[in-house]
Formats: structure tokens, sequence, C-alpha cells
């Protein structure tokens, strides 16, 4: 699951011409804050929801984007 989703957020930073680094201040982040880098590379299997809920606001999309039908 984890790297579906981190391939939609990819999808989404290149659309928005935005960097790693721009998302997690745009998330509210601390700047030395390692999270996206750990959701990158896998560290982070279930990211949480209020994690997700920043994500999707700094890229102004829904949660639904990234939601899984199963």
């Amino acid at each position: 699951m984890n790297n579906i989703l981190w391939s939609k957020i990819e999808k989404l930073l290149k659309e928005n011409h935005m960097s790693i680094y721009q998302l997690t201040i745009e998330a509210g982040l601390p700047k030395n804050n390692r999270t996206m880098y750990e959701f990158k590379y896998g560290h982070i299997k279930k990211p949480s929801f209020e994690l997700m809920c920043r994500i999707a606001d700094a890229l102004d999309v829904s949660l639904d984007v990234f939601r899984e039908r199963r």
C-alpha cells in the first residue's frame, strides 16, 4: 500500500512542481522533520489520518485521491 500511496503523492508533487521539502513545509511539519522521507522509503507503513489530511491539504486535493477501493 505504501508504494501505491507514495506514487500518488509523487505524481501530485510533479504536477504541482513541488519538492518533498516544500510539501513538508506546506503540511505544517517542522523543517527538520523526516516524516516525508520516512514515508517515501517505506519506514511508515500506515500513515496516520492526520498526516494524510495534512498532505491532502498541502497538495490541495481531497483525501479521496489517496483512497484505495477494493
